[in-house]
């Protein structure tokens, strides 16, 4: 797997390429705790690191597939509905069956999964997996470009666009991301349920 920089980079977000992504998968489930299920739901999501280290138990609809992070968690301060994946749901329902607080994945700092990705000699970067999303949207999928940024909640920069646009594209995405959850771990079943327990970092 490629070799880059660390986590502290902001301006060279080092990325695992698309090709990798299911591999990767593949061997994070072999890893246990907290970190490991959380920078999983990091990548099925391809939300940014804090978004998920923040997440918070009334966000969740588990029964439609849908989190809604609110405005003042996201960068741009506008709500960003995320719709979940197969695996995804799997990762909330264990973390679920572990539930101590109302923060989904309590007492972890992105240093932590971070250090899980040291531990595995990935050296990549957490943000970095928003462009390994970005990336395989763009290359082994038809969707639109306006689809793949609004999963990513990238902001509309054309201000006509951006008066224009009233709809956050929620239902292409949510086949987009169930697109990407089956390719991230490799398989057309949607609900795979991680074999690992969320007890520990």
């Amino acid at each position: 797997m490629r070799c880059t920089s660390g986590w502290t980079s902001k301006k060279n977000h080092a990325a695992l390429p698309y090709a990798e992504i299911p591999q990767f998968v593949a061997k994070l489930r072999q890893q246990d705790g907290v970190a490991a299920l959380a920078l999983e739901f990091v990548v099925l999501t391809a939300v940014r690191s804090g978004e998920a280290i923040g997440a918070q138990w009334p966000e969740f609809n588990v029964d439609e597939g849908v989190w809604t992070i609110p405005p003042g968690r996201m960068k741009a301060d506008v709500e960003h509905r995320v719709p979940l994946s197969g695996p995804a749901l799997a990762i909330i329902r264990a973390m679920a069956a572990e539930r101590t607080s109302d923060t989904v994945f309590p007492k972890l700092a992105e240093k932590a999964m971070y250090d899980l990705l040291q531990r595995m000699q990935v050296n990549v970067t957490v943000h970095g997996f928003r462009s390994s999303f970005r990336d395989w949207a763009a290359e082994q999928t038809t969707v639109a470009r306006e689809v793949a940024e609004a999963a990513l909640a990238h902001a509309i920069q054309n201000k006509v666009e951006a008066a224009y646009r009233r709809s956050d594209l929620f239902g292409k995405r949510r086949k987009l991301m169930d697109d990407w959850g089956r390719y991230c771990i490799g398989s057309d079943t949607a609900g795979v349920v991680p074999l690992r327990r969320p007890a520990t970092n």
